[in-house]
């Protein structure tokens, strides 16, 4: 599987004084798969998120595309920025149009491309994300959470090859998370790279296959999720702590309810099958050694 984005020995502080705010991090995005970058508040993701996109340029270090080292020049951003698409945490840092069709419309519109397809890009990127009976309605008319539907739908509406979100289920109930996990996996399957800035450790378990693991600016790791979350030692050195499911597995090894090195269950239902499967066998070892005893009496 290819790279489609990467950052070596990126150094970064704000106005160039003061602390660093990133140093020394290392990552890389494989092409089809989800990227979760993790970390307590202050580690720096949002910075890092920034970079990928080239809104802030490096003090040290290089971003590649493709494998290719980008350029800071004003074309090459406008065309880095249309395969590597932005989604802010707060959806009024980014939304600007009065109307909803006019916001998600503005980035294909500055690609030049024709009125068709403009309407086109508009529709299927407003109904990817749940709102199209909305493209008509006056953003100031929106709830928090369509805000941040109309924010995403901007970004699809460019068609980036990869997905950077920031905190993107921040202020949003269960339902609109729901939808909003649907459609990156959605986006996901169509060949998108995607990348996720959060603290919450449980999304991440469920939904990266990747995670990077940020502490202080630094990137302490990158690895498989279920791999990386079910370190504990590492996890709460970041200011973080282990997902409930895999404290959960944790636990029902140390009772020996579930195998010592199998694998870390991705699912509550993929755990409950496990320890239905090794708590059956125990019941049924128990019950051949009862019926020995019974034969030998």
């Amino acid at each position: 599987m290819s790279v489609a984005l990467a950052a070596e020995n990126l150094g970064f502080r704000y106005e160039g004084r003061g602390p660093l705010v990133l140093e020394g991090v290392r990552l890389r995005v494989q092409k089809g798969t989800c990227l979760a970058l993790l970390g307590a508040s202050g580690s720096g993701k949002s910075t890092l998120l920034l970079h990928l996109n080239g809104t802030l340029k490096p003090e040290a270090g290089q971003v590649y595309l493709n494998g290719v080292p980008v350029s800071y020049r004003w074309r090459a951003l406008k065309e880095w920025r249309h395969r590597v698409g932005l989604v802010l945490q707060d959806p009024d840092d980014q939304v600007a149009c009065p109307l909803v069709y006019q916001d998600v419309a503005f980035g294909p519109q500055n690609l030049g491309l024709a009125t068709e397809e403009v309407q086109r890009r508009v529709a299927t990127s407003l109904e990817w994300v749940g709102i199209g009976h909305l493209s008509d309605r006056g953003v100031h008319q929106l709830s928090f959470g369509e805000k941040k539907r109309v924010a995403l739908a901007g970004v699809l509406a460019m068609g980036p090859e990869v997905l950077l979100l920031d905190e993107p289920t921040a202020g949003l109930d269960p339902r609109a998370t729901r939808q909003l996990m649907e459609t990156l996996a959605a986006r996901k399957a169509g060949g998108s790279a995607l990348v996720m800035a959060t603290h919450d450790v449980d999304l991440a378990f469920a939904w990266a296959d990747e995670v990077v693991v940020l502490s202080r600016g630094r990137a302490l790791c990158q690895g498989e999720s279920k791999t990386i979350l079910a370190d504990a030692a590492l996890l709460e050195g970041a200011g973080l702590r282990l997902p409930w499911l895999a404290e959960l597995a944790a636990e029902a090894r140390r009772r020996g309810w579930l195998e010592e090195g199998r694998a870390l269950p991705g699912t509550l239902a993929t755990l409950m099958a496990q320890l239905g499967e090794c708590l059956g066998c125990e019941d049924r070892r128990h019950e051949v050694h009862s019926h020995e005893n019974r034969e030998r009496r």
